[in-house]
């Protein structure tokens, strides 16, 4: 899978709507989670997506060190339920190490992951710091890779 790179201003209409339907279908419809996703990071964001068949599969937004956390920082990892079971979410990730390291030269990067997902992250050498705690009644962990 190709990845598009964008900050928020290069973003076309039709990718925006795109991106916010692949949220709410994950984050809000799958996940049960009623929250505000516009949050008003986005326009600060780096966005990574990619397609299968001309349809939006794969997301994450990107932040500079101290745009959210100390470090750079991925965050909104989406890949759709109907393609999950193909690997993208490994390359999705491996991409947005690599836009990190690209865009802003850090090679340092801080994630809140769902707890789930840990042994997932762990493959791409991120390790967990601190403890368990509930995001939008979720469990997550703190994951930095250096």
């Amino acid at each position: 899978m190709e990845f598009i790179i964008k900050y928020f201003n290069e973003l076309t209409i039709h990718e925006l709507y795109q991106i916010l339907q692949l949220r709410s279908e994950v984050f809000v419809v799958e996940q049960e989670c009623v929250y505000q996703d516009m949050d008003f990071k986005d326009q600060k964001s780096l966005h990574v997506f990619g397609y299968k068949n001309e349809k939006m599969i794969a997301y994450t937004r990107i932040f500079k060190p101290g745009d959210y956390f100390k470090n750079a920082s991925i965050g909104r990892v989406i890949i759709a339920s109907s393609a999950r079971k193909y690997g993208f979410g490994h390359d999705l990730i491996k991409a947005s190490i690599v836009a990190v390291k690209t865009y802003f030269n850090d090679d340092k990067i801080t994630i809140s992951a769902q707890k789930y997902l840990k042994k997932f992250y762990e493959s791409h050498h991120f390790i967990q710091v601190g403890e368990e705690y509930l995001e939008d009644g979720i469990p997550h962990i703190e994951m930095v890779k250096e």
